[in-house]
């Protein structure tokens, strides 16, 4: 009777003990989510927001200082995705360091951040813009509309743009004013001219013929417009728009979606995107950083 007595103290000692480790181990699980082992980031819990705003995002990935915030339900593996090929546009080359630190401090002075939620009509966007900091540069992406390797399924990821966007917007248009900024008389700006063929401060109901660059966005203002030309010659530049099925998807925005139609047709833009100097990336993310 004794030795049952025993037995039986012992395997409840034993059950309380293992209970306690799994709620140990549940209480870890909901500070940190591991990445997968080859990942060179850890999604965070956003336990600390920076403005009030953000408190409605559970977690975060940190890219050289500049956050990406998510809603609970946006999939690990894409905020994982986005941390990537937002370090990748920063460091290009992979050795750790920035390729242009004027960039990334122009980025961290105007407290850029990007946040993600599932779809592109979620609540959770407009709840997000009625608080944000209105003197914060800030750039939405979609768990949606982010598809790691889509080229391959004939289908555009859009973390290449929404992060390029970030980094121009808030890095290169700050670091370069009088070449990126996005305003009339920049360098930029003059090759926007161009490729709309004229200067419009408004979108026009018919962009002339000749032109390569016609959006007609009309929530797009001049700066917006700016933005969107950076992202177009640049990505087609590193052949992301260059894939069975996507010319005739872009063509009524954009025409040149090779590196060689940018080159022959857009010569001004594409010596500003491959001078050495502003060190723009040579290659294409892929969401690998440092693997």
């Amino acid at each position: 009777m004794k030795k049952l007595i025993t037995i039986t103290m012992v395997v409840f000692v034993t059950l309380i003990l293992l209970i306690g480790c799994q709620k140990e181990k549940e209480e870890v699980k909901k500070s940190v989510t591991p990445s997968p082992i080859d990942d060179f980031f850890s999604v965070e819990q956003n336990f600390n927001p920076p403005h009030p705003a953000f408190r409605q995002f559970s977690k975060y990935v940190d890219v050289f200082g500049v956050k990406i915030y998510a809603m609970e339900d946006v999939e690990d593996r894409k905020l994982l995705h986005a941390a990537n090929v937002l370090a990748q546009y920063l460091d290009n080359n992979e050795d750790g360091e920035v390729d242009n630190p004027l960039v990334l401090q122009a980025m961290l002075d105007h407290k850029a951040y990007v946040i993600m939620v599932k779809t592109h009509n979620s609540p959770d966007l407009e709840r997000f813009f009625q608080a944000a900091p209105p003197d914060w540069e800030g750039q939405d992406l979609y768990d949606e509309e982010t598809i790691p390797n889509g080229a391959a399924h004939g289908k555009f990821d859009a973390a290449l743009e929404e992060l390029l966007h970030i980094v121009t917007h808030a890095g290169y248009a700050y670091a370069y004013p009088d070449v990126f900024g996005e305003h009339e008389g920049s360098l930029v700006a003059r090759a926007l001219d161009q490729a709309r063929g004229g200067h419009f401060l408004k979108v026009p109901e018919k962009y002339p013929e000749g032109a390569w660059f016609t959006y007609y966005d009309e929530t797009c203002d001049y700066s917006c417009q700016i933005t969107e030309y950076i992202y177009w010659a640049l990505t087609s530049i590193l052949g992301a728009q260059d894939f069975p099925g996507r010319y005739e998807y872009i063509k009524d925005e954009w025409r040149l979606n090779t590196r060689e139609k940018v080159k022959e047709g857009d010569p001004t833009i594409y010596k500003l995107l491959t001078d050495p100097q502003y060190a723009f990336p040579r290659r294409l993310p892929d969401g690998t950083y440092r693997r």
